[in-house]
């Protein structure tokens, strides 16, 4: 019965997280960049991003913290809750204040839209919280549903605004209205859900037990600013760097790209999710992890190589279809495709590295990887522009992801398995093969390419079993690990 149950959960999330998230990326978002123009669109897409370098702010490793501990100790939630709520809603002021005043006074940016998005910021900041006591409880079917409710209202709402059905058509702003309400709804009903699971509820203000909160998140805090910074300053830098339209009009650019490796990497961060309270519990039972790591490796590598490759040589059919014939850019997300691999690795390793409560070594690669990407970028962009961002970023997440899996393997003191060494190779030797072959040789003009794409995804799948990538006995053994 657990299997089952926990086979049902798993298929939930998927499902529902890939029927509705891509639906958002490939279909609203670029219908909405097609119509405000990629000017417009770049100002709201820098905005956006430095909304999110301060989100630690809002959080200071809260969430991450209350996942670990709750899973630990799940009688907590209703001595805690409370609490937590009353320093999450202090911590949002200091948020709003700190963010709004730099991005008018030093940077420029438009009060208005810059006061809404930091709101929303602190609404996804606050309903991230809330899911993370269901995350931690391994409420996972519960927690699957509301991860993309937001994105379903706000669908509905932008799809009347496209169609111009009641009136109100489509801008920036109206854009940035439709995901606030999304929000707003989502989080009320997770605050609801989470407030029958609590004993007792009374918002009260504790110093002492704030004091121990902040004290003991720091290393989560300073660790989600650093990894926030080499995620998202790219198009802060791109705008800055070549200034005028041309900054705004490349950020745009950058962002059509992005938003499609946004959405792979939100992929592998609820895988992550799931695994934060597994490691937890493994490593406060003293289990050995070694197997699970290598499991949730070949899992979650497996479908990223997949996506990485076929972007390399599919790149210009994808913005082909997906912005109606406007390839502009094309080969930027044929680059930022591949920082998906990279950061299947963080979500694996890094997660482990947080899970143990190891986090100095953590941080000292994010930092790492801070002063590369601002160094390359600021080298390439010049030159390559948007393009240049982008080679800055796969450098970066790539360094990042492989010092984590070093880092783990001398922590945990893992063996060197040369036969997933080997399957690894293989299995990228063969994609690329696989590619090559359905792109050139089967020919790469009309809409001929979707069904050697089809074909590509079927050898893909069946190269992942004769490699070694992927064994059917794996899925019993997470299964299994996961109870």
């Amino acid at each position: 019965m657990q299997k089952k149950k926990f086979i049902f959960d798993l298929a939930i999330l998927l499902v529902l997280n890939l029927l509705i998230k891509p639906f958002w990326t490939i279909i609203i978002e670029p219908k909405v960049q097609g119509q405000v123009g990629d000017i417009d669109y770049g100002i709201y897409f820098t905005i956006f991003n430095f909304s999110l370098l301060l989100n630690i702010l809002l959080d200071f490793g809260l969430t991450n913290f209350n996942n670990r501990n709750i899973a630990q100790n799940s009688h907590l939630l209703s001595k805690h809750f409370s609490k937590m709520l009353s320093l999450k809603f202090a911590l949002g002021a200091f948020y709003m204040i700190i963010s709004v005043f730099i991005g008018i006074v030093f940077l420029k940016y438009d009060f208005k839209l810059l006061c809404i998005l930091c709101l929303n910021c602190f609404i996804i900041s606050f309903t991230l919280f809330l899911r993370s006591n269901l995350q931690a409880l391994h409420l996972f079917k519960l927690d699957s549903i509301l991860s993309v409710l937001d994105r379903l209202i706000q669908i509905l709402i932008i799809v009347i605004m496209l169609y111009n059905l009641f009136g109100v058509g489509i801008d920036v702003m109206n854009f940035v209205y439709a995901q606030t309400i999304g929000y707003v709804l989502t989080s009320l009903i997770c605050f609801i859900v989470v407030l029958n699971k609590t004993h007792t509820f009374k918002l009260n203000w504790d110093w002492a037990f704030n004091r121990m909160i902040l004290k003991k998140s720091l290393p989560y805090a300073v660790l989600f600013l650093l990894m926030t910074f080499y995620n998202r300053l790219d198009s802060i830098m791109i705008e800055k760097i070549l200034g005028g339209d041309a900054g705004k009009e490349q950020a745009g650019v950058y962002a059509k790209g992005f938003r499609l490796l946004d959405a792979a990497n939100q992929i592998a961060t609820l895988f992550s999710v799931q695994l934060i309270p597994l490691f937890s519990r493994m490593i406060k039972n003293k289990e050995n992890v070694e197997k699970i790591v290598k499991l949730s490796f070949t899992l979650l590598l497996t479908p990223a190589l997949i996506v990485s490759v076929s972007t390399i040589f599919y790149a210009q059919h994808f913005f082909d279809k997906i912005y109606t014939q406007d390839t502009k850019g094309f080969e930027i997300l044929a680059v930022l495709m591949n920082c998906f691999t990279a950061v299947s690795l963080t979500c694996v390793f890094g997660t482990l590295l947080t899970a143990s409560g190891n986090l100095k070594k953590q941080n000292i690669v994010a930092l790492g990887a801070i002063g590369i990407n601002v160094i390359l970028n600021f080298i390439l962009i010049p030159r390559y522009e948007a393009l240049g961002s982008a080679i800055s970023s796969l450098v970066t997440q790539m360094v990042a992801g492989l010092a984590q899996v070093y880092i783990c393997y001398k922590v945990f003191h893992f063996h060197v398995n040369k036969k997933l060494l080997r399957s690894v190779f293989l299995f990228i030797a063969g994609l690329f093969f696989a590619n090559y072959f359905t792109w050139d040789l089967l020919g790469k003009e009309g809409d001929s390419w979707m069904f050697n794409f089809v074909i590509m995804l079927i050898f893909s799948v069946i190269l992942a079993f004769a490699t070694g990538m992927v064994n059917p006995k794996s899925v019993l053994r997470f299964i299994k690990y996961r109870q």
